[in-house]
């Protein structure tokens, strides 16, 4: 068995990052959610002493951590399949939504292709990918738009965005501009929470989140979020990586997004659901929202966690069954577009 050789340096240190996203999840600022939301970037995390530290938890060490997350996806065979693209004609007004695979979707309207999180990689170093990406790069349509909600790896990998086709606009946190050049964007645009990026119909909005914005151990000054995008009469939400916080009622109440695209996976340990939610988040989160749908995200396509790999959509639809919104709930199948008309 051999890696998957890398045309970036920077993805060799992947490995490393992931064990300081561990570190940051356990050793997250325990302030309120306003606090958080008022200066996501200004207090300064202690840097880990030893690979020990790097770990989540007393109860978690560095060789369980490579058993569940490293050992146990490479004897795991990778499954799924690349769709043959089936892109619809669309309405004014209708919206086709691909899920590609793990926070990566591809939104399309009648005269708009938007692209966000996309990562077709079938390894992030140590990482393998479990589950194939729904499409090929190649087979996408010509992208106009590329949302990127922060600079983790998982959500930012530059192999993709390099070989998507130029010319294309990024829009992207504050502090992660510098990360795109040299990539192939004809124009990038940084934002601020709550700070829009329009043009013509098209609304683009950065909304707060409870997470984490660095690449490495010292860019702590990299912004984060989600994004609400507003176009013929539509409005979608993606949520990027985020732990539950009252500031989802605020983006409910000042954008009213349709449809809620929200992370499911990366909740086990206990101590994960510092950056991250799980299924049952997820609900209350979309109740917050008042949306109409629910898109589940973030699960099936890397092993970043410890709950097996079906539990997070499985958990979903025992839990919308509860609270009556299974019929608002619609799980995407990887590479097949869902027409919301």
């Amino acid at each position: 068995m051999s890696f998957a050789k890398f045309d970036d340096v920077e993805e060799r240190l992947f490995n490393v990052h992931v064990l300081i996203i561990f570190f940051q999840m356990s050793r997250h600022p325990k302030t309120s959610d306003k606090s958080e939301l008022e200066s996501p970037n200004d207090k300064p995390r202690k840097l880990p002493r030893s690979f020990k530290e790097l770990t989540p938890c007393n109860h978690f060490n560095p060789r369980k951590f490579f058993h569940e997350m490293v050992w146990k996806a490479l004897l795991t065979k990778r499954h799924g399949t690349h769709r043959e693209p089936k892109f619809p004609k669309l309405q004014h007004g209708e919206v086709a939504i691909t899920w590609i695979g793990h926070a990566s979707f591809l939104v399309q309207h009648t005269d708009l292709n938007i692209l966000i999180d996309p990562n077709f990689a079938n390894w992030l170093f140590l990482l393998k990918r479990i589950k194939r990406a729904g499409l090929k790069l190649k087979d996408l349509p010509p992208i106009d738009l590329v949302l990127l909600t922060h600079a983790h790896f998982d959500h930012f990998h530059k192999p993709t965005l390099r070989k998507l086709p130029s010319p294309k606009i990024g829009v992207m946190p504050w502090g992660v501009g510098p990360l795109a050049r040299g990539l192939g964007f004809k124009e990038i645009v940084e934002l601020k929470w709550w700070e829009s990026y329009s043009v013509g119909d098209l609304k683009v909005t950065l909304t707060p989140s409870k997470h984490w914005g660095a690449r490495t151990i010292r860019d702590t000054h990299r912004g984060y979020g989600g994004f609400v995008l507003e176009h013929q009469g539509r409005t979608i939400y993606h949520a990027g990586d985020s732990a539950y916080f009252e500031g989802f009622k605020e983006i409910g109440e000042r954008c009213a997004p349709e449809i809620a695209l929200l992370p499911i996976g990366a909740y086990y340990p206990e101590s994960f659901r510092a950056t991250h939610m799980g299924p049952d988040d997820a609900v209350k989160v979309f109740q917050d929202l008042k949306s109409k749908w629910l898109v589940p995200m973030h699960y099936g396509a890397f092993k970043l966690s410890f709950e097996d790999m079906d539990e997070p959509p499985r958990w979903l639809a025992e839990l919308a069954h509860s609270a009556g919104i299974s019929e608002s709930v619609k799980m995407l199948e990887e590479g097949v577009p869902h027409v919301f008309v």
